[in-house]
């Protein structure tokens, strides 16, 4: 993975201002999957693959307003996708869009990496 970086990185001429360039074109997505809820979200989609709005407050234990907003947020962005099936009774899921999928992918191996540093 490190040789992967460097490969990358290795015709870049990174100067300060490259670095601060990059760092600032990066600072939307780091906001956004740096706040609360936003990440256990997406794993929770990534693990079930499409869930209700009461079945993702239930998993989560996140207030119903905070849940709302995070996710047209996260749709927002186009991170999730909402999906309505035709009724009666009309039904209401959440599912990961490719970008959603494809972050979470990038992002469970860093997480899982980091939560047995914490256990060691």
């Amino acid at each position: 993975m490190e040789e992967t970086l460097r490969d990358v990185l290795k015709d870049k001429d990174l100067t300060f201002d490259v670095l601060k360039k990059d760092l600032k074109s990066l600072e939307e997505s780091f906001n956004l999957l740096s706040q609360k809820w936003n990440l256990e979200i997406i794993y929770t989609l990534f693990l079930k693959n499409e869930a209700t709005f009461s079945g993702l407050r239930h998993i989560l234990g996140v207030n119903s307003r905070t849940l709302s907003d995070k996710l047209k947020n996260l749709k927002g962005h186009g991170y999730i996708e909402r999906i309505v099936e035709a009724g009666p009774p009309l039904r209401v899921k959440y599912a990961l869009t490719v970008k959603g999928r494809n972050t979470a992918l990038l992002a469970l191996p860093l997480l899982y990496y980091l939560s047995s540093l914490s256990s060691i």
